[in-house]
């Protein structure tokens, strides 16, 4: 730095010096300057807050803020990759539903409502997705670029104005010491300044309808995160409404218990199209020889019934079959409904439709 250089420094930090400790007074600046002044530093202040309570409110949870700051991140949010460098919590939701409502089984409504809501959260972490990166790049990008470059000259403008200021007012109150060719370079110098100062100011604060458009794209951006979840969701309601209905509406079982000795007695049996018959008869046979489908079998040794009509399934988990056919019975339901299998179809039929040839034991 230069003899000049570090005189003017000097002058500098003695008029600070004697403002701040012994109350001088500096050049006054005009009203409507002041008022510009405060407008950029509040707008200084609350871009900076905004960055911060935008990404919180993207992501709550201080670890994913972290990862959402990471560089593949910010990549992914500006178009340039295509995967995001965190999981969103519903997308982690969906994956433990996914996970248990398959090892709970199709056979489960517990299981298949768990399968149906976690590839519904599926569907809301891509939403979440989508929404992450249109704030990112319609506003918080904005926003950056507004505090890295616009709001950054307009302070390094009125910084440089504060320095000259200081430097005048050194020389304007030792006038007679100092010469006055250099009071009026000093003087032109602050007028220079301020007036850059003073310009960016005040073009900046005459486009503030930018931000307010940035404003409305965050909000256009949160209203279609809302109506894609909110479909979502619908969706999700009704297919879980009916699951229920159809569950709900369906007979219930009752317990048959299978006792150990049973299961470790030896079979001496054949089966025949799904059928045990045994070759002689015990106490608890029964001495006629039914048609099972259509063909003469031997004699029956397990709950079975014969249907004295055609039924015909009216909804789902019903059993439906031809007057003359042979059922395995496997459980009794209540008092109007038993469970049974043919030809390797099980479910549900009337009582008053069958006549038991074997019955299920007690």
């Amino acid at each position: 730095m230069s003899v000049a250089g570090l005189k003017k420094q000097f002058h500098k930090a003695s008029q600070l010096l004697s403002e701040k400790i012994s109350g001088a007074e500096g050049t006054k600046l005009d009203e409507d300057f002041m008022e510009m002044e405060r407008k950029i530093d509040v707008t200084n202040k609350s871009v900076f807050d905004l960055l911060s309570k935008t990404t919180e409110y993207l992501q709550p949870n201080p670890a994913s803020r972290a990862k959402l700051n990471m560089l593949n991140t910010v990549s992914k949010m500006r178009g340039q990759v295509s995967t995001t460098g965190y999981p969103q919590t519903e997308g982690l939701l969906g994956e433990c539903m996914l996970r248990y409502g398959h090892e709970l089984g199709e056979d489960s409504v517990f299981g298949c409502a768990l399968v149906e809501m976690g590839e519904a959260m599926r569907q809301m972490a891509d939403v979440k997705d989508a929404l992450d990166i249109g704030v990112k790049q319609n506003f918080i990008d904005p926003l950056q670029n507004l505090q890295d470059k616009d709001l950054k000259e307009i302070t390094h403008h009125l910084k440089k104005m504060e320095g000259r200021r200081l430097d005048f007012d050194y020389k304007k109150k030792r006038q007679g010491k100092i010469p006055d060719e250099e009071i009026r370079q000093a003087v032109e110098k602050f007028d220079e300044s301020k007036e850059l100062a003073e310009r960016s100011m005040f073009n900046f604060l005459e486009n503030d309808v930018e931000q307010a458009r940035q404003l409305l794209a965050l909000i256009q951006a949160a209203a279609e995160y809302h109506r894609q979840s909110r479909e979502i969701l619908q969706e999700l309601s009704g297919r879980l409404q009916k699951r229920i209905s159809t569950a709900s509406s369906r007979p219930r079982r009752e317990f048959n218990m299978r006792s150990i000795r049973s299961s470790m007695e030896p079979e001496d049996s054949s089966e025949h199209n799904g059928l045990s018959y045994s070759s002689s008869l015990g106490a608890t046979d029964i001495q006629t020889t039914p048609t099972v489908n259509g063909k003469t079998g031997e004699v029956l040794d397990q709950p079975c019934c014969r249907s004295l009509y055609d039924f015909e399934p009216e909804n789902e988990g019903e059993l439906g079959f031809k007057e003359g056919d042979v059922i395995i019975l496997t459980n009794r339901i209540d008092d109007n409904w038993y469970e049974g299998m043919i030809s390797g179809e099980s479910g549900f039929f009337p009582i008053n439709y069958v006549e038991v040839l074997v019955p299920l034991p007690q």
